[in-house]
């Protein structure tokens, strides 16, 4: 899958050290002139559904899985793959040099209806809701909060790239 982007969340990473690897895949789905996103009401932002993949599960499983948890939304199918971005930054385990972690993109296609939300504890502290909202609405809010200074979780750099991305390629207005 095509690499869009490269993010080091902090200077003086040691990129040859001991590193801990993450997958995660990541779900763009479009309706209407408009993209189904997660809102946290804790850091009001948005991001795109998804999250990590478990040990020996597919790409696609998990991806479904994720939107379920997630939005209480139903995958049809996986249109196209979008692409991947990779984080670096510092781990949180001791004994470690760097933490990555590879984001997989999807444009998909969800089914009508919603199930409740079946989210991780962490996931209900945030507040994450599922919107739909339109591209340029989730870009301009999450640009806000970039630009404010105020601390913001690692996803909106990246989420907020790959917004942009998708709308400078005219994949979604």
């Amino acid at each position: 899958m095509q690499l869009l982007q490269e993010i080091f969340c902090q200077e003086n990473l040691n990129l040859h050290g001991k590193t801990i690897e993450r997958q995660a895949v990541r779900a763009v789905i479009g309706r209407q002139q408009t993209l189904l996103l997660i809102y946290s009401t804790v850091n009001q932002d948005y991001k795109f559904p998804g999250g990590g993949v478990e040990a020996g599960e597919e790409f696609e499983t998990a991806l479904a899985r994720e939107v379920a948890e997630e939005c209480g939304v139903t995958l049809i199918r996986i249109l196209q793959p979008l692409g991947r971005i990779i984080e670096y930054d510092r781990p949180m385990e001791t004994g470690m040099d760097l933490f990555k972690m590879t984001s997989y993109y999807y444009l998909c296609e969800a089914a009508d209806g919603v199930s409740p939300q079946r989210l991780d504890a962490y996931e209900q502290a945030l507040g994450f809701q599922p919107h739909w909202v339109s591209l340029q609405e989730a870009i301009a809010n999450n640009t806000t909060l970039l630009k404010s200074g105020s601390p913001t979780p690692r996803w909106t750099r990246r989420d907020t790239y790959l917004m942009n991305y998708l709308h400078n390629k005219g994949i979604l207005k």
